[in-house]
C-alpha cells in the first residue's frame, strides 16, 4: 500500500505521538509498504529516515503551544503528496494535519482515517485566552474530526472524552504500543545514572518522564513528595523531559523544600539511555488524567518498572491495583499514602514492576500489524468502490476560512507574548 502519514508534530520535536509516526512509518516501511510522512517545517530538522519526509510552512507558536502551527495548504507539499498517489491517508492531529488530509482526500479520492490521541480541549483550553473563542476551536477541531472516514482512538477513555466535546460518530479503540524491548537496559547504563546523580541502593527512587506541564499531575508529585518527607520517607525524584512550566515546577520543589532530593535531567532523545532511567527506578509517577493511554506507562512496563496512577484515568486502562500498579485518588495525601508504602515496601513494588513487565507490554510491531490489518481493508473497501476524488469542497472551504482564523488569532497571542 502506500500511505501518508499526517502529524504537526515530529522530530526533532519529541513528544507521544511523534513517536507514534516514527514508528508506524518505520514498521510499515519495513513490511514493504511505501511510506510518506507530512508534517509542518522545523529549522534545522535533519530527515534521515528510511522514508520520505514532506515539510511545509510552519509559524513558531512554540512559546504559546509547544509546537509550530503548519499551514497545511502548501500546495508544493500538496502537490508531491498527490503525485504519491496514497492508498491511505492517516492523520495524527486534529488540526493542519487532518485538515490537509482532507485537501489530499479531495484531490485523489483516498480515505481519511484520524487517530485521538490528546485530549485537545484541554491543550485549547490552557493555550487560548477567552471562553467564547476557545468553544469556536473546539466545535472547529471536532468537525474536522468529524469529517474523517474513519476515526480511532488509543483508549476508551479517549474515545469517551473525544465524545463529551461534541464528536457523535463511532471509533475504533487501535492501543499504541512500545519501541523497547521486554526487558531492562545494560547493567552498566544504569550504573552510570547512579554515580552520575548520587543514587544509592538502598534508597528509593522515583521517576517522570514526559512534558513538564501542570496538566500532567506533577502538582500532586510535588505535594505527595513533600507530605512523604514530612513523614520521614528517604527518596530520590528523578524529572525526565522538557516543558513550558519546568521553570515553575522546579520552583514549587524549591518551595516544598524537597529540591535536594530531585534531578531535572531534561528532555531525553537517546532511546537507550531512557531505558536506563526506567530500568533504574523502583516507581513511575504518573497521576496525569490528561493523557489519553500513556505510552511511557507501557514504555516504564518494557524496563520492569511499575507505574502510580490515577484510579479510573486512561492510562490506567488494564492495571489492577497493587498486582502490575499502584492507583491513586487525584490528590497529594493519597500520592503521599503509595508513596509511603513503597518506600517500605521495596521488593513489593518491584514485583509490581516485573507483573507489568509481563500484563502490560505491547511492542509496536504488533500494534502497528494491527492497524495494517485495518488499512486493508479500508483500502479494498474503497478500491471496490472506484475511488473518485471527493466533492467536499464546500464545506473544506469553510474549514479553511476557520483554519485561517485560528492561524490569525494564535499569531495575535504569540504576538502579545513575545511583547
Amino acid at each position: 500500500m502506500r500511505i501518508v502519514l499526517l502529524n504537526d508534530s515530529f522530530p526533532p520535536v519529541i513528544d507521544g505521538v511523534a513517536n507514534v509516526v516514527v514508528n508506524y512509518a518505520t514498521i510499515l516501511t519495513r513490511h514493504g509498504h511505501q511510506v510518506v510522512v507530512a508534517t509542518p517545517d522545523v529549522p534545522g530538522a535533519k530527515d534521515d529516515y528510511p522514508f520520505p519526509v514532506v515539510r511545509y510552512t510552519s509559524l513558531n507558536t512554540t512559546k504559546l503551544v509547544g509546537y509550530r502551527a503548519g499551514y497545511p495548504f502548501s500546495a508544493p507539499a500538496l502537490g508531491e503528496l498527490k503525485d504519491f498517489k496514497p492508498d491511505i491517508i492517516h492523520s495524527h492531529c486534529p488540526v493542519a494535519s487532518n485538515l490537509l488530509g482532507r485537501t489530499l482526500r479531495e484531490q485523489t479520492g483516498a480515505p481519511l482515517i484520524f487517530t485521538y490521541h490528546t485530549k485537545f480541549d484541554i491543550d485549547i483550553r490552557t493555550a487560548v485566552k477567552g471562553r467564547l473563542l476557545q468553544n469556536e476551536l473546539i466545535t472547529a477541531l471536532v468537525k474536522n474530526i468529524q469529517a474523517s472516514d474513519e476515526v480511532w482512538t488509543v483508549s476508551h477513555g479517549a474515545g469517551e472524552n473525544l465524545r463529551s466535546i461534541g464528536y457523535q460518530g463511532v471509533y475504533s479503540v487501535m492501543d499504541n504500543g512500545v519501541d523497547m524491548p521486554q526487558q531492562r537496559a545494560d547493567q552498566k547504563e544504569i550504573d552510570a545514572i547512579s554515580r552520575r546523580y548520587g543514587l544509592r541502593e538502598d534508597q528509593p527512587v522515583f521517576l517522570f518522564a514526559g512534558r513538564l506541564r501542570w496538566y500532567k499531575g506533577i502538582r500532586h508529585i510535588i505535594e505527595g513528595l513533600a507530605r512523604a518527607q514530612k513523614a520521614g520517607a528517604d527518596f530520590r525524584m528523578i524529572f525526565v523531559g522538557d516543558g513550558s512550566d519546568r521553570e515553575a515546577i522546579e520552583k514549587l520543589c524549591r518551595q516544598a523544600y524537597i529540591d535536594s532530593r530531585c534531578v531535572f535531567v531534561g528532555a531525553v532523545q537517546d532511546r537507550e539511555l531512557l531505558r536506563a532511567f526506567y530500568s533504574r527506578a523502583d516507581l513511575f509517577l504518573f497521576p496525569s488524567t490528561f493523557d489519553t493511554n500513556g505510552i511511557v506507562v507501557r514504555e516504564a512496563a518494557a524496563c520492569g518498572l511499575g507505574a502510580l496512577l490515577v484510579r479510573g484515568s486512561c492510562a490506567a486502562e488494564g492495571v489492577t491495583d497493587g498486582q502490575n500498579g499502584l492507583l491513586i485518588e487525584e490528590n497529594g495525601e493519597d500520592l503521599c499514602r503509595q508513596v509511603l508504602f513503597a518506600c517500605k515496601n521495596l521488593d513489593a513494588v518491584r514485583q509490581i514492576g516485573h507483573n507489568a513487565q509481563r500484563q502490560l507490554y505491547l511492542s509496536w510491531e504488533d500494534a502497528v500489524s494491527r492497524a495494517e490489518s485495518r488499512y486493508a481493508d479500508i483500502a479494498a473497501q474503497y478500491a471496490v468502490a472506484q475511488r473518485k476524488p471527493r466533492r467536499d469542497l464546500i464545506p473544506l472551504v469553510a474549514d479553511w476560512v476557520g483554519a485561517v482564523n485560528y492561524m490569525r488569532d494564535i499569531s495575535t497571542q504569540v504576538i502579545d507574548l513575545l511583547r
